[in-house]
């Protein structure tokens, strides 16, 4: 065979053992893939919970979930085998994001801070409530004396006041102006006064922000009108910050807006919309709100789809309502014009000169919500609000209420509330746990949305009979949160997750789980999805 040929001859081998050779990578990937996939067991929808019942005990599985219907649950699952043997990696439990998990508590802010509160959180230790400086309920007793003292934590001297557990830096004894003071505290139960930081025209403080080491203060003017800014660098001075102006011009009327950071950086306002209600009959709330998102919380905030829409049927039919504070602030840009009827409800008499809005009506009539305040725990959103029910008969009363979504840039849905009266709230992560401050005389606490008690253990079968040879102690499983540097209202969470390093090797596999009740409220432990995995 001369050279030509036989070069022609490698080329056809190099050629067919080239298509083999990709062909058994083909092959090899195909159940690389394969193995990658059998190495997680996934229970996660209505259809999986069931294929993988083996037994159960006081619960139904409904809407994709594993509800117990008794203080005490067990739920077993089928044997999960392989062909050969594998070791049981971890097995990582997620509950419903309903978040019922909440006690009634008395106030745990400064018995002097009025008005609707706004707290912030910056790290273990480091927790600011805001608030007006209100003395009707808690008047100084002329008999009563200031000395100086030291509070652990505190680096100045502080002066004492008549009230428990409460006391003035130097700032705090500055002149109020007649807007928001701050507080601090580093264990939620001594608070420090630290004075003013906003003043009358910025007295409508919504919410707050912090970020690289500035405090970005949301207040409306006027008030339930467009979010404006004010900045300060230092809250122990007494003195006010810088106003930024207006940060959001909103399109609808009413504010009374959240400002939350996504972990990109991005500032997320959540304001009410009053254009489908009469706000004013629905204690200043809707049932719609608006979304817009900012790169630096005052520039060129866009604005994106409701975060909460409950609307009912629109009419086509507009009326109008007045609003006490707009035209009395800002009447150059909230003309007025003169009231024909007595408003009682607003204080407002026949032919005082007032500014209105326009809303369309809307049957029958609505839920209304509004006042938010919001917080993130491991990527899922929380949105916390006024809720003023519709036809507030039969034990219907206003409350707190939250809303949730995994995508703060999808629509949330309502999960539940609590207390009675307008509450106006905040939300913050503080010493473990999570309070839901409102402007009413009780607060909330919370351990967070995963509910006591879940226990776990796991089964193998080593000897490939179908039956279980070995099972794991029995073992307590749960989430835990702490804080992520350089956020106030984003909370890091570590799944609920068990491993099994001493289990055998097998053939199969079967997990238990015991659900048990401990709470005192209307929380359960409501199973969401189980993640098992394996390795050879």
């Amino acid at each position: 065979m001369n050279t030509k040929n036989r070069i022609k001859v490698n080329k056809v081998i190099l050629s067919i053992l080239t298509i083999k050779l990709f062909a058994a990578c083909g092959v090899q990937q195909e159940q690389q893939t394969s193995s990658l996939k059998a190495d997680i067991w996934t229970i996660a929808s209505q259809e999986d919970w069931q294929a993988n019942i083996a037994t159960k005990s006081n619960l139904e599985i409904t809407n994709g979930k594993v509800v117990p219907t008794e203080n005490e649950a067990i739920f077993k699952s089928t044997l999960k085998k392989f062909t050969k043997k594998r070791a049981a990696k971890s097995i990582t439990f997620s509950q419903s994001p309903e978040w019922l998990n909440w006690e009634q508590i008395a106030p745990v802010g400064p018995a002097n801070l009025g008005d609707a509160p706004v707290a912030l959180q910056l790290g273990d230790g480091n927790y600011w409530m805001f608030g007006r400086y209100d003395t009707r309920d808690n008047k100084r007793p002329a008999s009563f004396k200031s000395k100086d003292t030291v509070l652990k934590g505190y680096d100045v001297v502080l002066k004492t006041t008549h009230l428990k557990n409460q006391f003035d830096a130097p700032g705090g004894l500055k002149k109020s102006e007649r807007g928001y003071h701050a507080w601090q505290s580093i264990d939620m139960k001594n608070w420090v006064h630290h004075g003013p930081i906003t003043d009358a025209s910025s007295r409508w403080v919504t919410s707050a922000e912090y970020v690289d080491g500035k405090f970005y203060f949301y207040y409306d003017f006027p008030n339930d009108q467009d979010p404006h800014l004010l900045i300060d660098e230092d809250l122990t001075d007494g003195l006010i910050g810088k106003k930024m102006g207006m940060a959001f011009k909103d399109p609808s009327d009413g504010s009374d807006c959240a400002v939350i950071r996504d972990l990109d950086g991005n500032f997320h306002i959540i304001a009410e919309d009053w254009s489908p209600i009469d706000a004013s009959t629905h204690a200043w709330d809707s049932p719609l709100a608006t979304h817009a998102v900012s790169d630096d919380g005052f520039n060129d905030f866009k604005i994106l789809n409701p975060p909460v829409d409950e609307r009912t049927q629109p009419t086509g039919k507009f009326a109008e309502y007045a609003h006490p504070h707009w035209f009395k602030e800002d009447p150059d840009n909230y003309p007025g014009k003169v009231s024909q009827v007595d408003i009682p409800k607003q204080r407002i008499k026949k032919g005082d000169v007032v500014a209105f809005g326009t809303y369309e009506i809307h049957e029958p009539e609505q839920n209304a919500f509004g006042d938010w305040a919001s917080i993130a725990i491991g990527g899922q959103y929380y949105l916390f609000a006024d809720y003023d029910p519709a036809g507030k008969t039969g034990g219907k009363h206003m409350s707190a209420a939250w809303f949730t979504s995994n995508d703060i840039n999808k629509q949330f849905e309502f999960c539940g509330n609590i207390g009675q009266g307008h509450p106006d709230p905040d939300i913050m992560f503080a010493e473990g746990k999570y309070y839901l401050l409102t402007q009413t005389k009780n607060d909330y606490v919370s351990s967070g949305p995963w509910v006591e008690t879940v226990e776990v253990r796991m089964g193998v079968d080593t000897t490939n009979d179908g039956r279980i040879n070995v099972w794991s102690n029995w073992q307590l499983v749960k989430e835990h949160y702490d804080y992520i540097k350089g956020f106030s209202k984003q909370v890091e969470k570590t799944p609920a997750q068990l491993h099994f390093s001493d289990l055998p090797k097998g053939y199969g596999f079967q997990f238990e789980v015991k659900m048990t009740d401990t709470t005192e409220n209307e929380s359960k432990p409501i199973l969401d999805q189980v993640v098992v995995s394996f390795e050879d």
